[in-house]
């Protein structure tokens, strides 16, 4: 199951980026993100790993398993039966940008986490697309 937000922002790739990679600042940008702990330190790379409380759902550990500099990168977590994959994808678009967030589900209860937590998943999804549309 997947579910997808993609729109048009008036900020550059390069900004939009920095805000993507600067993970810890994410509960500034949007309040479907309570807390955000990087596990290590330095720039955002694969293996790279953040703890992450959301309004509504336990606090998770996720991964970075994919990183395309200044482009996009996707991170996992496994939570009871289901592995999570948040993709994060910048474009340019005339002067601005284009955003996509995606969050995919796999595993045995993914079809039932995600009609139990759909509306959740993509009011966070649409908070998030926002906060980073602000290009802060």
């Amino acid at each position: 199951m997947e579910f997808r937000v993609t729109e048009t922002a008036d900020v550059s790739p390069s900004q939009v980026w920095r805000s993507f990679v600067d993970v810890e600042h994410w509960p500034e940008l949007t309040p479907s993100m309570r807390e955000v702990r990087r596990v290590d330190s330095g720039p955002l790379r694969v293996g790279s790993e953040a703890i992450i409380k959301q309004p509504g759902m336990a606090r998770t550990r996720w991964r970075v398993t994919e990183l395309e500099p200044d482009r996009s990168f996707a991170w996992e977590t496994h939570v009871g039966g289901v592995t999570a994959v948040g993709g994060h994808l910048v474009e340019p678009a005339g002067p601005g940008s284009t955003i996509t967030l995606t969050l995919s589900q796999s595993g045995p209860l993914a079809g039932i986490v995600g009609v139990l937590m759909g509306r959740l998943i993509r009011r966070n999804l649409a908070l998030e697309l926002e906060g980073f549309r602000s290009g802060r």
